[in-house]
C-alpha cells in the first residue's frame, strides 16, 4: 500500500540521518584525538573531548559568530572568575563561595530554561576549572585560559571538518533546531537548578579547599557535566543516568586501557576511541532526533575519554600512568555515587511535580 510504502520510506531516512550523525562523531571525535595526542600540548586530551560534546548533538556546524560563542562561554567564566572570584576566595573566603555558588546556579539555569546546552557545559566547565585550579597562582590560571581556550578553537576546527566530510542532507540541514530541554517554568528550571548546584558546589569546594592541581582538570570536568546532566534528565531517572554513564564509560576505558597495554599504539588507540563513539552513537541518536537515553550515551562517551586520554598521554612519559589510570577511574566512579546519593537526598527533601518525577 501507498501509506505503508511512504511510512518505510520515511523509516528508512531517519535511519540514514541517525547513521550519518553517529558517523559523524566518530570521524569528528577520533581525528580530534589523532591530532590533539600527536601535538600534545598541556590539556590537548580536552579537544577531542569538547569535539564529541558538540557532536553530541544534532545541532548544525557553527558559524563563525557561534564559534566565537562557544570559545568566548569557556574563557569568559575564567576570566571573571580569576579577576574578581579569586581575590574574594582568597580574603574573603565565605563572600567568594557564595559567588561561586551564585555563578555556578546560572549556568545551570541557563540549560534548564531550554539554552543551549553547549554554552551551558562549557560555561560550567570554566567556571568550575578555574575556581579549584586556577585559584593556586595567576600563572596557573593563565595557563588554563590559554590551554582551554586552544582546545576549544581545535575542537571547533574538527567539528567543521567532520561536517564538511559528512554533510547534512539539504532538507535535514533546513530542519536542524536547538536541541536544548524545551523552556520550563522558572520554578521547575530553578530547582533543576539547585539539583545540580547540590551536586558540584560541594565537590568545587572539597577542591578548593584541598588546593588543587592542574591534574583535577579532566575531574572538574566530569563533575561540571554531570551538573549539567542533572538539569537535562528527570527526576526519576536523574540518579540511576549519573551512576550508568560512569560505569558505561569506566568499562569502555578499561578495555581500552588493556588493550593498549598490548599494542601501544597512537593509531590503535583512534580505532579504539573511533569504535567507541560508533558503539555509545547508538545511544544518543535515534531517527531525526536524540534517543531516550541520549544523556547517558553522551555522557558515558565523554566519561571513556576523559579517563583514558590523560592517562595515555602519561604513559608516553611515566611509568605510573597504570597506577593513574585506576586511581583516576576509582575517583570517577566515587563520584558519581555522590552525585548519585546527592540526587536522592535532594529529591526526597524537595520533590518535583508529578511530571518531572514519573517520566
Amino acid at each position: 500500500m501507498p501509506t505503508e510504502a511512504a511510512a518505510a520510506a520515511g523509516v528508512t531516512a531517519a535511519r540514514s540521518v541517525a547513521s550519518r550523525r553517529i558517523l559523524r562523531l566518530a570521524l569528528g571525535t577520533g581525528l580530534c584525538l589523532l591530532f590533539s595526542q600527536a601535538v600534545a600540548w598541556p590539556l590537548s586530551f580536552i579537544a577531542p573531548v569538547l569535539t564529541l560534546v558538540i557532536l553530541g548533538l544534532p545541532l548544525p556546524p557553527p558559524g563563525l559568530k557561534k564559534s566565537i560563542v562557544f570559545v568566548l562561554a569557556m574563557v569568559a567564566p575564567m576570566l571573571v572568575g580569576g579577576w574578581i572570584l579569586l581575590p574574594f576566595l582568597e580574603h574573603m573566603r565565605a563572600a567568594g563561595i557564595l559567588l561561586v555558588a551564585l555563578g555556578l546556579f546560572y549556568t545551570f539555569y541557563y540549560t534548564a530554561r531550554g539554552g543551549q546546552p553547549v554554552i551551558g557545559t562549557f560555561m560550567t566547565i570554566g567556571l568550575t576549572v578555574i575556581v579549584t585550579v586556577g585559584s593556586i597562582s595567576s600563572e596557573i590560571m593563565m595557563m588554563l585560559v590559554q590551554g582551554l581556550a586552544v582546545c576549544a578553537a581545535v575542537a571547533l576546527v574538527f567539528v567543521h571538518i567532520a561536517h564538511a566530510l559528512l554533510p547534512d542532507s539539504p532538507r535535514q540541514a533546513l530542519s536542524a533546531k536547538n536541541p536544548g530541554t524545551p523552556p520550563s517554568d522558572p520554578a521547575s528550571a530553578g530547582r533543576r537548578a539547585l539539583r545540580s548546584l547540590a551536586i558540584v558546589l560541594p565537590v568545587a569546594l572539597v577542591f578548593l579547599f584541598m588546593s588543587g592541581s592542574p591534574a583535577y582538570t579532566v575531574v572538574m570536568i566530569k563533575v561540571a557535566t554531570m551538573g549539567q546532566q542533572a538539569t537535562a534528565d528527570q527526576s526519576r531517572t536523574m540518579s540511576r543516568s549519573l551512576l550508568e554513564s560512569t560505569l558505561w564509560g569506566g568499562l569502555g576505558a578499561v578495555v581500552s586501557w588493556n588493550l593498549l597495554s598490548v599494542w601501544p599504539s597512537l593509531l590503535f588507540y583512534t580505532l579504539l576511541i573511533t569504535l567507541a563513539a560508533l558503539f555509545f552513537g547508538r545511544w544518543i541518536f535515534r531517527g531525526q532526533a536524540l534517543h531516550r537515553k541520549a544523556q547517558m550515551g553522551s555522557y558515558a562517551f565523554l566519561t571513556m575519554v576523559v579517563i583514558l586520554a590523560p592517562a595515555v598521554l602519561d604513559g608516553a612519559g611515566s611509568s605510573g600512568a597504570g597506577s593513574a589510570f585506576w586511581s583516576r577511574l576509582g575517583l570517577f566512579v566515587l563520584i558519581a555515587v555522590y552525585g548519585t546519593v546527592a540526587v536522592r537526598v535532594f529529591d526526597a527533601f524537595w520533590p518535583g511535580p508529578a511530571r518531572d518525577s514519573t517520566v
